[in-house]
């Protein structure tokens, strides 16, 4: 079936044997006046399925999106999660403290980075095209912290990562700040512990993304002579990545029936191949390995900072270098004989940051889930004396692990305090310190910011009223 709307416009339909079934050959005639151009029409021929060949794009710039927009995504999407502004301060660089300064940025989270655009009102991408490098933080292996004790604006927390910087993030708004937190939060707890492991990740992702934009811009460059030969080459490239997606497929299938034949956790602890971790494990498994109610590394911890930290100005408060704490972290978990008094540990922050970390990767806090809810309702008792006798009955129902180490911490907190005028560590600092890392709820919910306040009032109190609630003895 032929059609044509104008004399002008001459159709010729080949039917030799070298041509198939539906082929058209058009040609249109150059029309001499300006109403001729606009009557002309292009025919068609309706092919054997019934459909209607569309023409092929001549454009250049047309042909190289529309051939590689599926095989390579736009630069934009490259695993951005989160993104906005916020107020941020950087207090430390390379363990190096700096002097604070607050100034807005625009922040852009990734599943591996943070990074900082310093000018607020360029976008991303913009900022890239002009050749302006973000500063870009390395959240493997880092630690994210409420800080109200490190600025006298609300809403702030603090990211200190491996490579001893850290970062304070703040904003006014409730909501934002605490959407902020957990999306942080979220993104380390997913990277593995190792920052040697992310760094070849993070390595693998960007030769992965440049190799895609040379790619970009090579086929863009070339096809202002497009040759039949690099055409070939392109259909090459393509076959290739759908063989590399067949192999990834086969290397899957192959991990998999490795993974499920592969011997269990205690067979190997059995045989010595794993040993056994401090920081990370329960806190009954690891005093019954050590055959005693009070893990021996808050012991020996404890015994450092009383023999030569009571006097440090800002004692637990003050984070130590997180490379040194790491390293600290891997002697213990590899059990290896650990001396607290050697030149390496000289910096007692580094030992208070420890203490925490081994309390804060507790898979169940030192004060059980199951007694969250029961010490927030003790905590908000009228009645001081009321509110002293719920907790200390409390804390005499706890598992003997978690009620002795809890002992012997707030005995070792309560003689900070009593040399609070020359380490300024009040009741109320180390209430900050040390709440949300003891205390907290099995599952968070939009109750974040007033949990932290009863986490804190709890942990003041425990200090304040520490003779009533565990007695005069000390351990």
């Amino acid at each position: 079936m032929q059609k044509s709307t104008n004399s002008d416009t001459s159709m010729e339909t080949l039917n030799s044997p070298r041509q198939g079934t539906g082929a058209v050959q058009m040609r249109i005639k150059n029309a001499n006046s300006h109403h001729d151009r606009l009557s002309q029409s292009k025919s068609m021929i309706l092919t054997d399925v019934g459909k209607v060949t569309e023409p092929i794009s001549r454009h250049r710039r047309n042909h190289s999106q529309h051939v590689l927009k599926d095989v390579i995504p736009p630069l934009e999407q490259l695993m951005v999660e989160k993104e906005g502004y916020l107020q941020k301060a950087k207090i430390a660089d390379g363990g190096k403290k700096l002097r604070k300064n607050w100034s807005t940025s625009w922040i852009v989270l990734s599943s591996r980075t943070i990074e900082f655009y310093k000018e607020s009102k360029q976008q991303p991408l913009s900022n890239m095209k002009t050749g302006h490098k973000p500063e870009s933080v390395d959240l493997c292996g880092a630690h994210i912290e409420w800080a109200k004790e490190k600025s006298s604006r609300k809403n702030v927390f603090q990211i200190t990562t491996v490579s001893g910087n850290e970062f304070l993030l703040q904003s006014d708004i409730d909501f934002i700040i605490l959407d902020w937190f957990h999306a942080i939060k979220n993104a380390i707890d997913r990277l593995p512990k190792d920052p040697s492991s992310s760094s070849r990740n993070l390595e693998l992702f960007k030769i992965q993304r440049s190799s895609s934009t040379e790619l970009l811009s090579h086929y863009d460059s070339d096809t202002k002579e497009q040759k039949p030969e690099y055409r070939k080459s392109l259909m090459f490239r393509l076959h290739h990545s759908a063989s590399d997606t067949s192999d990834k497929n086969r290397v899957k299938s192959r991990l998999k029936k490795f993974i499920t034949r592969r011997p269990s956790l205690k067979t190997l602890q059995e045989k010595g191949l794993i040993k056994d971790q401090i920081f990370g494990s329960h806190l009954h498994t690891v005093c019954e390995r050590e055959n005693s109610t009070v893990p021996r590394f808050v012991k020996q911890c404890i015994e450092a900072v009383e023999k030569r930290g009571l006097d440090v100005d800002g004692i637990y408060r003050v984070s130590g270098n997180l490379a040194t704490i790491q390293k600290l972290r891997f002697i213990v978990n590899q059990e290896e004989k650990l001396n607290l008094d050697d030149s390496q540990w000289e910096d007692i922050h580094v030992v208070t940051g420890a203490l925490k970390m081994f309390f804060r990767e507790l898979p169940e806090p030192l004060f059980p889930y199951s007694f969250f809810e029961r010490f927030v309702e003790a905590i908000k008792k009228q009645d001081n004396n009321t509110r002293i006798e719920t907790i200390k009955s409390l804390v005499q129902k706890l598992p003997p692990p978690n009620r002795d180490t809890m002992k012997v911490l707030f005995g070792h907190l309560t003689k900070i305090v009593a040399k609070a005028s020359k380490n300024l560590m009040s009741t109320q600092s180390l209430g900050i310190v040390f709440g949300p890392t003891l205390l907290r709820a099995e599952n968070e919910t939009g109750n974040m910011a007033i949990h932290m306040v009863y986490q804190n009032q709890i942990a003041e109190l425990m200090l304040s009223e520490y003779s009533k609630i565990f007695g005069s003895e000390e351990d």
